[in-house]
């Protein structure tokens, strides 16, 4: 019976006549292979017993491994987004307000159940009003909860700016799950140094990004995701809702949609079309960004944050609160 390094010795030999780089160092063939070489520990071959090989093409292709990154939370917290153990402000106290009722409709404890209540979108009507600020925070503050679990997915394929905003390198993630089915989620997904904190990256660049948006594999992916990770709070950065029709195709997927709306910048009928495009999804929440402070004359903290319900879906109107 062939030994398991006689095994690995042949496998490695294939891959040199195909070309291949073999990792481990030189191993002989498995003709010359005398007593005292098999007495020797096979850790030389093991990365190739470990490989995931792609034969069909010759060359081996190593499977993706879920990885680890550090995020500066000091850098963040610098830069005004809230971060674990930071001393309490109005500006963690009012996601606090935010997130409650986000938090109960997706653990099903709201009014009625709501149908993937765990995947939560934040958009905006138009660019520049604060979505990926609020996404962030957001996701930080149920984070802090010590039930639950988080991802945080940027799927703002035009723009990107989660990774950077947090000081990360761009690495594959959502539109390499869509394009190679080979590829699952845990391959992609970073472990950070935040208990209870995952991300996804939108991943590598593709020209077709905004058609995979809207893909029936990124339906797929999305329903997987709400019915697989229920114990998670999946939050998504998405494009805004009036540049592009992706955003309006994930709404459609999602079970709460959060439009971030700028003080004193976003019009009144912006905000009404916004909330047009994504009718179909049940629960629709707004947040006002950069509002000023009452009595103050300036910008507090320099973001404030409005939180209610959109009247349309027959909530309590919204209820302004400023940093």
């Amino acid at each position: 019976m062939t030994s398991s390094i006689e095994k690995a010795a042949q496998r490695l030999e294939q891959l040199r006549k195909a070309g291949a780089p073999v990792p481990g160092g030189v191993v002989q063939p498995a003709e010359s292979v005398g007593p005292s070489t098999m007495e020797q520990p096979a850790q030389t071959v093991s990365p190739v017993e470990d490989a995931d090989l792609d034969v069909r093409r010759g060359v081996p292709t190593f499977k993706p491994v879920s990885k680890s990154v550090h995020i500066d939370l000091t850098a963040l917290a610098a830069a005004g987004f809230i971060t674990p153990n930071a001393p309490r402000s109005a500006m963690t106290d009012q996601f606090r307000v935010i997130k409650r009722p986000l938090l109960e409709n997706a653990t099903g404890k709201g009014a009625s159940l709501v149908a993937n209540g765990n995947l939560i979108m934040v958009t905006s009507s138009l660019p520049g009003e604060g979505k990926t600020f609020t996404a962030i925070n957001l996701a930080m503050s149920l984070a802090m909860e010590l039930n639950h679990t988080v991802m945080l997915v940027d799927a703002d394929v035009a723009r990107q700016s989660i990774m950077q905003t947090m000081g990360l390198p761009p690495a594959p993630g959502l539109l390499d799950l869509l394009v190679d089915d080979r590829i699952g989620l845990p391959d992609v997904l970073l472990r950070t140094n935040i208990d209870n904190f995952t991300l996804l990256p939108t991943g590598l660049p593709n020209p077709r990004a905004t058609e995979l948006l809207a893909s029936d594999a990124m339906v797929a992916l999305l329903n997987d995701m709400g019915k697989r990770y229920r114990d998670r709070i999946i939050i998504f950065d998405s494009p805004p809702l009036l540049l592009t029709t992706e955003a309006r195709v994930l709404a459609s997927h999602m079970g709460q949609v959060v439009i971030v709306v700028q003080a004193e910048k976003t019009l009144q009928s912006q905000v009404q079309h916004a909330l047009s495009a994504i009718e179909a999804c049940p629960i629709r929440l707004t947040v006002l960004n950069q509002a000023r402070s009452r009595g103050l004359g300036a910008y507090g903290y320099g973001y404030g944050h409005g939180y209610g319900y959109d009247q349309l879906v027959g909530e309590p109107s919204m209820a302004t609160a400023a940093a």
